[in-house]
């Protein structure tokens, strides 16, 4: 009688442990646009998403960083950001990207950037670039004068 049932318990749990599965998946979907109105969206990394089915080409564009910023200020530099407030389709991604224009001697002041990196491409000029290690590294100053991409 006690093979029976342990050959019942058995195979109830070979029955049940066949339906079960896991996996891990994904933690972002394809796009959560984010939107300024959040009467028809879902709240997801600090904005509110358009229903993905509404996402227009607009949502991934943004046409300002092929124009020159005005460097006539005081520290004779000026930054044109592409992040999501510019081109919402990046929200959830990560990414951004920004244009800095830089008059001569000017200088862009010191500034943090917690967990992101930053790429660094100079089309005219010299400019000195540089970061500062964290404290585990000893607050190390690690700098450079890129090359200058030259015209075709």
């Amino acid at each position: 009688m006690k093979a029976i049932q342990f050959l019942i318990g058995f195979a109830l749990l070979a029955l049940a442990s066949s339906l079960a599965s896991a996996s891990d998946p994904s933690p972002l979907q394809d796009i959560f646009v984010a939107i300024n109105d959040p009467k028809d969206g879902v709240f997801v990394n600090g904005k509110f998403c358009k229903d993905p089915k509404l996402a227009r080409a607009e949502d991934f564009f943004f046409s300002g960083l092929d124009k020159p910023g005005n460097t006539a200020n005081r520290l004779g530099v000026d930054e044109t950001d592409a992040n999501v407030e510019q081109i919402p389709g990046l929200n959830t991604l990560g990414i951004s990207a920004f244009r800095i224009d830089y008059a001569p001697y000017g200088q862009r002041p010191p500034h943090v950037h917690p967990h992101a990196s930053e790429i660094l491409l100079v089309l005219e000029g010299t400019l000195h670039v540089g970061f500062v290690t964290s404290d585990q590294l000893n607050n190390k100053l690690i700098a450079q004068v890129p090359k200058t991409v030259s015209a075709m």
